[in-house]
């Protein structure tokens, strides 16, 4: 789900234009990209080690998991350890049978195909994909009625990459062609701060080590946010200092950007206040939040939600969505009585 046409949230995760001019912050190695998901990397490696040794085509893989955590970074990164090439499609774009028809008769042995939200395959496109995936053959219909006849189409063994921000949504028949899933977690403030220090080395920003921590802190445990954030403070830093972002710069700038300490921005802001002030802290239905807000529910779901339950601000109920204490805390509100300072199984290592 992307966001609404003409709101620019800098705390986002999803993929915009802007994040495409710093290609070169991509690691090209699992190496490169081992800061955290250490147990993902080792099995990844595994993996790749095995097929390279037996001279096999990969598993089709399945990652899943928050968007701006590498995805499409793990993709490419495959890729290029397996010597291939990659081709990427994404669900929605992917029409037709004739649109994966095209991608699929180009690939060539071992190449990667990396599709994009892959839960948003349509369902006749979806079903080419399952022939695909298991026998490298589709059976490719012309014309119709008593006219129609089967071409067999022989492909070349693949490598499909699928990535999902909800693999809850992905059929029955679709899961099961895979055969190695992976989750993606939020990074740790820790490991945000490895990755904007490599970041700031390649783009040449002078950084305190007290400014590096304020970004990493406010990212949202999302790589792709904190390289946003980095590009934006060292424009700050450029202006308004002596092009070094220092602890003192990076909070003026993100705090005029409206990103808090906890990497909350409006939206989020107004999210927390739609649930207490509206609906006495919930539990709320998401359908009434999102019409209080104005705001689509998907956004909500897919945008805001996921990092709000993460750091325990909100918990989700059979009745509908609850802020907790931790939530009017950080609002600076008095919480009901019946507001525990925290829940047994909410996760709290983002503080």
């Amino acid at each position: 789900m992307d966001e609404q046409p003409g709101r620019q949230r800098i705390v986002t995760g999803h993929q915009r234009e802007e994040d495409d001019l710093n290609i070169a912050l991509r690691p090209q190695t699992l190496e490169e990209y081992d800061v955290g998901q250490r147990q993902l990397i080792d099995n990844l490696r595994v993996s790749l080690d095995a097929a390279k040794a037996r001279g096999d085509v990969l598993e089709h893989i399945l990652f899943h998991g928050p968007p701006g955590l590498g995805k499409t970074t793990l993709a490419h990164i495959i890729a290029n350890e397996m010597g291939s090439e990659i081709h990427r499609a994404s669900g929605p774009a992917l029409e037709r049978p004739s649109d994966l028809v095209g991608i699929l008769t180009n690939l060539r042995r071992g190449d990667v195909l990396f599709i994009d939200e892959v839960h948003r395959l349509p369902h006749i496109v979806e079903e080419y994909l399952y022939s695909a995936m298991e026998d490298f053959r589709i059976d490719f219909v012309v014309d119709s009625g008593p006219y129609a006849k089967s071409i067999p189409l022989h492909l070349e063994p693949f490598t499909l990459i699928g990535a999902t921000t909800r693999a809850g949504l992905l059929t029955g028949p679709m899961r099961e062609r895979f055969g190695i899933f992976h989750h993606i977690d939020f990074y740790t403030p820790e490991q945000l701060e490895l990755i904007v220090q490599r970041s700031a080395r390649l783009l040449e920003i002078a950084m305190t080590a007290e400014g590096c921590h304020e970004l990493a802190t406010r990212a949202r445990g999302t790589a792709r946010i904190v390289n946003r954030l980095l590009r934006r403070v060292r424009d700050y830093a450029q202006v308004k200092g002596d092009g070094s972002i220092t602890c003192e710069i990076a909070r003026e700038a993100l705090g005029a950007m409206g990103v808090d300490e906890m990497g909350l921005d409006d939206l989020d802001r107004k999210y927390l206040l739609a649930i207490i002030r509206y609906y006495g802290g919930g539990p709320a239905g998401l359908n009434a939040v999102a019409a209080t807000l104005a705001e689509d529910e998907g956004t909500l779901q897919e945008v805001v939600e996921p990092y709000l339950l993460k750091i325990g601000f909100v918990i989700r109920m059979a009745r509908g969505r609850q802020a907790t204490a931790r939530a009017y805390e950080h609002l600076n509100l008095e919480p009901p009585e019946d507001r525990e300072p925290s829940s047994p199984n909410i996760p709290l290592d983002f503080e």
